[in-house]
């Protein structure tokens, strides 16, 4: 099959690359725009708790009070308000609410703090619209017309709460892009320069894949609105990068596999049609594990990932697709100018390196194998240590932006949960108006959990049938402590609910919890479903049932090295918390399904090998020497592109960064390069049970005619094998 994409895009480059612009014109000019949602609660499906106390709220207390920004007032100087910083205050919450600013509902004046040295405006905006763009944009009015109607006082006024997150994220995500987007492209340009020295070959991946990554944005964007999808600023950082850095590793892929048959001595389109067939199935097997680990996504609770993981798949798809048609039209278009000015393409270096590396891998695979496999077990240990954090709006922000320092400072002045209080919903089950005489004895039983700092009936809606508890805990909503609360807080919400009466418990502390319990539903269904999709796409490639087990143990021990070196980096060392909540997720499936691409690529290359006569041991060794240079280029620059994340300014986007990045050098350098090869060369034959695809078709015959010949060097182990196979 892949040889006969090859001809027909070789035989017709000019008709595949008019069909890829028209598509692409299409697509992108015909694409609907991508919505944004950074409501962590529109994370959650229906069913959870948090989620029926927010629809509750909304019925019984539509027009309840809810703020959405708080403007924060201090002192320049730092000290107590006085009588005339007040007057000014009470003035600027006035003029802000004649200001009709859109989505603005209500502006009304906060509670001072206990120490007398700050004091708020609350905001209460549309909560139908609550996370999207447009009270991002309200926020950045408010912002600014506050500031302007401080002037000439002696008050210093931030904006902070929701809606103010939302648009400081907003644009650190922007920010954050940018220099993803640079810092990917400087990497690719320098890295492909060093390895080939040639112009041309550096510069044609960066905008084929530019191309590729615009169809792919735009299909992205219909499937959100077909499938009625949420979306996250944070999609978009992640997309450049796995377009650009698993985009560079097909086009390395082919290009490695052109220039083998070149140096072989084929005319150039034959060459190019030979490498489509050698490593097509290859790419093609690598692309499909991606993609099935990303759809696996789709049965995450959480609508972050449900978005995340069709959006990846579509753009893996599209690189895919251009791995086995633009870029073999184009370059063969070009020709071995491609690898102008170099002269490399026509002369095979000695890959003395590599060579080492194999003898090594060849001689001693059981030392090879348990040294990798320790690294790896060391590593894991760090895992021990996890701990989750839920923070959203911090957690993709730098801690410096405004509203980070509204609530840094909210949390110093006033109670910690006062900023995001959890509320709990009273309703009688019959439809009868509630017995307000046991209001106050529930409230008490509230107070007295274990972590509340304060609880008290605040409102009865007009029928009398639900009431709600405002319960301020002691700790910060985002915390581990206020997560454990939350939960007492429910167990004894539901105990101690009045016959006739049903509670529910609301608010973000709340919220997170349930993000808590959607993720730990998550590792159990994602996590062995994308494994065992990922282990049925190994054995169709490799035709065999022994392979995948050992090769997705490996990849396993891979995510473990990953996610203990990255505790021991961010809450060892530098003092985090906990990591992110979903980045086990995240990084689960980008380890496992990017790194098992090297995997596939020198697995394959060993099966290519052992099918040229070479006994286990000798099939190892002679594909780690030829295939391992593509492995270490595409590894480099995979790890690189996901390394430009850190450079976002946030945690949550530095974290990803470092545990990918480096989960694709353990992928790439210890696992594909030692682990991999080692053991296949420890189980030999059996490996391929019951396929026994490593088995020449008649014993000691080469398999001629795949356009290699072999180097000098070689002559010793390859008389037998006139076709030597190099990648």
């Amino acid at each position: 099959m892949f040889r006969r994409i090859g001809n027909a895009v070789v035989r017709h480059p000019i008709w595949t690359i008019v069909a890829w612009l028209i598509a692409a014109v299409a697509i992108v000019a015909t694409a609907p725009s991508l919505p944004s949602n950074s409501d962590e609660s529109s994370f959650l499906p229906k069913s959870y708790e948090s989620i029926k106390a927010a629809d509750l709220q909304q019925k019984a207390f539509p027009s309840a009070f809810t703020p959405s920004a708080i403007a924060l007032y201090q002192r320049t100087d730092g000290g107590k308000l006085t009588a005339a910083d007040q007057k000014d205050v009470a003035r600027i919450t006035t003029e802000l609410g004649k200001k009709h600013i859109d989505q603005v509902q209500k502006v009304v004046p906060g509670p001072p703090s206990k120490d007398g040295k700050y004091t708020m405006t609350l905001v209460q905006m549309d909560s139908k619209n609550a996370g999207q763009p447009k009270q991002a944009d309200a926020a950045k009015e408010l912002r600014e017309q506050a500031k302007e109607l401080a002037k000439g006082t002696h008050l210093d006024v931030k904006l902070g709460g929701s809606a103010a997150q939302a648009l400081d994220q907003q644009d650190s995500s922007k920010r954050g892009e940018a220099l993803i987007g640079i810092g990917t492209f400087v990497i690719i340009l320098v890295t492909l320069l060093i390895i080939f020295r040639a112009p041309i070959l550096a510069v044609l991946p960066l905008v084929l894949i530019g191309l590729v990554s615009a169809v792919a944005n735009g299909l992205i964007a219909y499937a959100t609105k077909l499938f009625g999808l949420q979306a996250n600023s944070s999609i978009s950082s992640i997309l450049i990068v796995v377009l650009f850095g698993v985009g560079t590793d097909y086009f390395l892929f082919l290009i490695f596999r052109y220039r083998e048959s070149l140096r072989a001595g084929d005319e150039p389109k034959q060459a190019m049609i030979n490498a489509v067939d050698r490593v097509g199935e290859a790419i093609a097997s690598a692309a499909g594990a991606v993609i099935i680990a990303f759809l696996a996504l789709v049965l995450s609770t959480l609508g972050f990932l449900k978005q995340m993981g069709p959006a990846l798949a579509i753009a893996v798809g599209a690189t895919l697709v251009a791995g086995l048609t633009l870029i073999p039209a184009v370059v063969s278009l070009i020709g071995p100018k491609v690898f102008w000015p170099s002269k490399s393409w026509q002369k095979e270096p000695q890959n003395a390196r590599f060579a080492a590396l194999g003898r090594g891998v060849q001689r001693r695979p059981a030392l090879t194998a348990v040294v990798s496999g320790l690294v790896l077990l060391i590593l894991s240990i760090g895992t021990l240590g996890y701990k989750a954090t839920f923070d959203l709006a911090s957690g993709s922000m730098p801690k410096t932006k405004e509203s980070m320092v509204v609530q840094d400072e909210m949390q110093k002045a006033y109670s910690a949960g006062a900023a995001a209080p959890t509320d709990v919903y009273l309703s009688s089950t019959d439809g009868k108006q509630l017995d307000g005489s046991r209001f106050k004895e529930y409230a008490r039983k509230l107070g007295e959990v274990d972590g509340v700092a304060s609880a008290r009936m605040t409102q009865l809606n007009k029928e009398g049938t639900t009431a709600d508890f405002t319960v301020t805990l002691k700790y910060e909503a985002s915390t581990d402590k206020a997560i454990d609360a939350v939960g007492r807080v429910r167990d004894v919400a539901h105990s101690a609910a009045p016959d006739g009466t049903e509670a529910v418990v609301g608010g973000m502390s709340s919220i997170y919890k349930d993000i808590d319990a959607a993720v730990n539903h998550d590792y159990r269904t994602v996590f062995p479903v994308a494994a065992l999709l990922i282990m049925i796409i190994l054995g169709l490639l490799l035709r065999s049932v022994v392979a995948p087990w050992y090769l997705i143990a490996s990849v396993g021990l891979g995510f473990g090295a990953t996610l203990g070196a990255t505790v021991w980096i961010f809450q060892d060392a530098q003092g985090h918390s906990g990591l992110m909540f979903m980045l086990p997720v995240i990084m689960y499936l980008f380890v496992v399904a990017i790194g098992t691409d090297y995997n596939i690529l020198m697995i394959a290359r060993l099966r290519e090998e052992a099918r040229a006569g070479r006994e286990p041991r000798e099939a190892a060794g002679m594909a780690l020497r030829h295939a391992g240079p593509t492995v270490a280029a595409a590894g480099f620059i995979l790890a690189a592109t996901f390394a430009t994340m850190m450079l976002a300014g946030n945690s949550l986007l530095s974290e990803m960064g470092f545990a990918v990045s480096f989960g694709i050098v353990v992928a790439a350098f210890v696992m594909a390069m030692f682990f991999t090869p080692s053991l296949t060369a420890l189980i030999g034959h059996a490996a391929w049970w019951p396929g026994h695809g490593d088995r020449a078709e008649t014993p000691g015959a080469s398999a001629a005619g795949s356009g290699t010949v072999p180097r000098e060097e070689d002559r010793d182990t390859t008389a037998h094998d006139p076709a030597g196979r190099r990648g």
